[in-house]
């Protein structure tokens, strides 16, 4: 794991030219003024928990609650749950917005609210699409969905303008989510030889770099997916850790080639956004 000093500069005119990913965690909400949403596996998990009773020992875990649940009520009460949960839309923050209004290509969220798909929308009103998992217990043999600006299905993902790739699911525009244990086995039963995986996301990152904003890889779930999706990509990666990182991180960010950022991510959204502002005024 590196802690080597990075420029910010450097960083904002590869985002600009496209050649750097956006790769946005839970976190972010953080940056948002307004954020009521759940920002946490864990208070997720307190607000299923808090609607479903739940056997003591899983009622701070998430995957196992929402499995819980699926099992003794059913899949269309998780669904409801996690609708109520994400039903407010946090106002973006700055460095949504800076990062929605840049060059970048392909982005990467990896949570259910709809915070920079808003963003997204109000920089580029017609000139972006969205991919997202979809469960197996809903649309079994189809992984993912695409869908337009409006939020209407594409048959396919069309080559131009910027995809926003929602490996979890979201909220909008047709409540997919990822969150119960067997949602998440069925992906990573089939990760490994990429098949959830959007052709044209596996396309984008070829050889190219990923920012990790709002991410912790504190968490096996977490590590799985960000490494499957990072393959085939470039050796040079950052990501915003200011907590000093457990072990299980420190080994990942080392395997995976990642320098850590050890920035508080308030401080380095301003710094980002101060270094994206040019390649958007031009």
């Amino acid at each position: 794991m590196s802690l080597c000093p990075v420029s910010v500069d450097t960083i904002a005119s590869q985002i600009g030219a496209g050649s750097v990913i956006p790769y946005l965690g839970p976190g972010m909400l953080a940056l948002c003024p307004d954020a009521r949403v759940p920002a946490t596996p864990d208070a997720l998990a307190q607000i299923m928990t808090a609607r479903v009773s739940v056997p003591h020992k899983i009622r701070n875990r998430l995957t196992q609650a929402a499995q819980f649940i699926e099992n003794f009520k059913h899949r269309k009460s998780v669904v409801s749950i996690m609708n109520e949960a994400f039903a407010s839309a946090p106002t973006p923050s700055a460095l949504h917005r800076a990062l929605a209004a840049s060059g970048a290509g392909l982005y990467v969220d990896c949570w259910y609210d709809d915070t920079f798909a808003t963003a997204l929308a109000d920089a580029r009103p017609h000139g972006w699409v969205q991919v997202q998992g979809l469960s197996q217990s809903e649309h079994f043999g189809q992984w993912f969905g695409a869908y337009d600006a409006s939020g209407a299905p594409l048959a396919d993902i069309p080559a131009a303008g910027a995809l926003l790739y929602r490996p979890i699911g979201a909220r909008a525009p047709a409540a997919n989510y990822l969150v119960s244990d067997s949602d998440y086995v069925e992906v990573l039963t089939e990760i490994d030889i990429q098949t959830p995986i959007p052709a044209a996301v596996q396309a984008w990152r070829t050889g190219r770099s990923f920012l990790f904003l709002g991410c912790r890889f504190d968490d096996q779930l977490a590590r799985s997916f960000a490494r499957q999706i990072m393959k085939r990509s470039s050796d040079t990666h950052w990501a915003v850790l200011p907590d000093e990182p457990t072990r299980m991180e420190a080994r990942f960010l080392d395997e995976q080639r990642i320098t850590r950022i050890a920035t508080p991510l308030a401080a380095f959204a301003d710094e980002l956004v101060s270094a994206l502002q040019p390649a958007l005024a031009a």
